[in-house]
């Protein structure tokens, strides 16, 4: 019977990690597309899904930072997990104070869609877009440099 129980315990949490909503305060934001939500049972790394914001070392990257700083930092939210990135971090769509956090730094211009995870029919794709279009945040650069591309290179010497 212990054992019965156990794996139904073990099943049900890893359901869970796949998919399931959380909900806490915003207690730390690390870049652009990086925070720490906590509640009363945990503490929880949330990679902003389907977004890449500019490293903190990058160009523009603390004014990123600054952006989801002032969005969500020590307010309630909410985050729909959709499993966990390779780092380990939960990877969600996190809502703060009512405002969708990942589409606000792509709509801002303060992250790029992502497009090796994001579907093709996602609706983050116009926000970036127009964004550009208004050379809103980062897109006032006249070549802003993806992150993926300036952390291969960095990997590779070259920054």
């Amino acid at each position: 019977m212990l054992r019965a129980v156990l794996g139904l315990h073990l099943l049900l949490g890893a359901c869970v990690g796949l998919a399931a909503e959380i909900s806490g305060i915003v207690t730390d934001v690390h870049d652009g597309d990086t925070i720490t939500l906590a509640n009363a049972q945990y503490t929880y790394r949330i990679r902003l899904a389907d977004i890449d914001a500019p490293e903190l070392a990058q160009e523009r990257g603390k004014d990123s930072r600054t952006a989801l700083f002032h969005l969500c930092a020590l307010k309630q939210a909410t985050a729909e997990t959709q499993g966990e990135d390779r780092f380990g971090r939960t990877l969600a769509t996190v809502t703060c104070a009512g405002a969708n956090a990942n589409a606000e730094q792509v709509r801002r211009g303060w992250a790029w869609v992502f497009v090796r995870y994001a579907r093709e029919d996602s609706p983050l794709y116009a926000l970036e877009r127009d964004a550009r279009l208004d050379r809103r945040g980062l897109w006032a650069d006249d070549a802003p440099v993806p992150p993926w591309e300036w952390r291969r290179a960095k990997n590779k010497g070259g920054m």
